[in-house]
């Protein structure tokens, strides 16, 4: 069994694991830091334009990099899955049985898509009209279910409980099919239906209604409180369970001609069973510093941790400097800072060419970067969807590059109309 020490490990070569480790060795000028990534996968997404994928706006190809031109250099990548931790001895167990001690630790492999979760949708996805964005696997089919969807068809679009990860994309793909179907004059003999397990559009009130206004405007029926829990692709039938109001626990059917799914989505389960998770499995971190609240030498970002936050690569932007300066503070002697207000960002397409650009911090408050109106649609937003936002991720934000334009802090929300 091989074993290996470096002072900093890094489970997760996604957003957070790149770019906290591409930012550690712009800060490592004499090159002293012993920085390792675990991580599997050889391809490495943006997975923000999986929706543009979908929409059949931009291809699968441009959404991927080889993640080995993306490891920086001097930095050791261990091709590997983690499979156990423990904080305790300050050890990693990998999936090839091999370990790997640290000093420091750095946990941020994203989270799993439990597509077992709702039943008969592994059998189906990928066919029978059953497609979903959420993975690279599967999002080139809701291109081709949207070029071929009936003149009179009926579409479901689902959101499971959360938390998931860029929890506005269930509803970004149903206005994209919309204005498609708009757009080649089938909208008004087509049936749209938005289901989603929570009471209300979007979990931040201030934009909860205004996208409201946007799916009335598209004909799309909302149900609230509808939870997917079964497909049944042979027959084109979906179950949902009111998991709330008067109907509570009754069971719903419908009949589709396509159904996005969106899986519900959970902690790995080395993340889960491990002394660093909280109740619900996710690494229990100081909302503010990113530290661990049981090891101090172990920070976490990204989908994994606890954060109250949306989970999108716009927050990791804001907290993978949180945690870089951090371990520089630790290894330096010095104190840990708290530095992370909660800031998150949704980019919800509402029409091909046109977005709403929903930013906030914890608690729900809104923070606009620009100073555009962010409870309306701009044109000038799809720009910064479609090309602006993967330029940064590509070539600054992965790039260990930390100045970014900052969110209004005190912007005021207008009353909700």
């Amino acid at each position: 069994m091989s074993k290996s020490h470096h002072q900093i490990v890094i489970i997760g070569g996604g957003a957070a694991g790149i770019t906290v480790a591409a930012r550690l060795k712009r800060l490592d000028r004499n090159d002293n830091l012993d920085i390792a990534i675990i991580e599997p996968s050889a391809k490495h997404y943006y997975q923000p334009a999986f929706t543009l994928v979908g929409g059949g706006v931009c291809k699968l190809r441009t959404t991927q990099r080889a993640e080995s031109t993306l490891i920086p250099a001097n930095v050791t990548w261990i091709k590997d899955g983690a499979a156990t931790l423990d904080p305790e001895v300050r050890k990693v167990w990998l999936t090839s049985g091999a370990e790997v001690t640290y000093d420091f630790l750095v946990v941020c492999p994203g989270l799993e898509l439990n597509w077992s979760g709702i039943e008969g949708l592994s059998e189906t996805l990928g066919k029978n009209g059953v497609c979903s964005n959420y993975s690279p696997d599967t999002v080139e089919y809701t291109w081709h279910c949207l070029k071929n969807f009936p003149n009179n068809g009926t579409a479901l679009f689902t959101q499971p409980p959360m938390p998931i990860k860029c929890p506005g994309a269930p509803q970004k793909i149903a206005y994209l099919f919309a204005d498609h179907l708009r757009k080649r004059s089938a909208l008004r003999h087509c049936k749209l239906h938005f289901l989603t397990q929570g009471p209300a559009m979007f979990s931040v009130p201030f934009f909860a209604p205004k996208l409201k206004k946007v799916a009335d405007r598209y004909g799309i029926n909302v149900h609230f409180q509808h939870n997917l829990t079964k497909i049944d692709g042979t027959k084109k039938l979906a179950s949902f369970e009111v998991v709330g109001g008067g109907n509570q626990g009754q069971i719903v059917e419908l009949s589709y001609d396509v159904i996005h799914a969106t899986p519900p989505q959970q902690p790995f389960s080395f993340v889960k069973d491990s002394p660093l998770s909280n109740e619900a499995g996710w690494v229990n971190v100081n909302q503010q510093s990113m530290q661990s609240t049981y090891y101090p030498n172990v920070f976490s970002l990204g989908d994994a941790c606890s954060t109250p936050n949306s989970k999108t690569a716009a927050a990791v932007r804001k907290q993978a400097p949180v945690v870089v300066r951090n371990l520089m503070n630790l290894i330096q002697d010095r104190g840990v800072e708290e530095g992370y207000d909660g800031y998150g960002s949704c980019p919800l397409t509402t029409a091909y060419g046109k977005v709403m650009l929903a930013e906030f911090t914890y608690g729900g408050k809104v923070t606009p970067t620009f100073p555009l109106d962010p409870g309306k649609e701009h044109r000038s937003y799809w720009w910064v969807k479609k090309t602006a936002l993967p330029l940064m991720y590509w070539n600054y934000m992965l790039k260990g590059h930390e100045w970014f334009p900052e969110h209004n802090v005190n912007f005021a929300e207008p009353e909700i109309d």
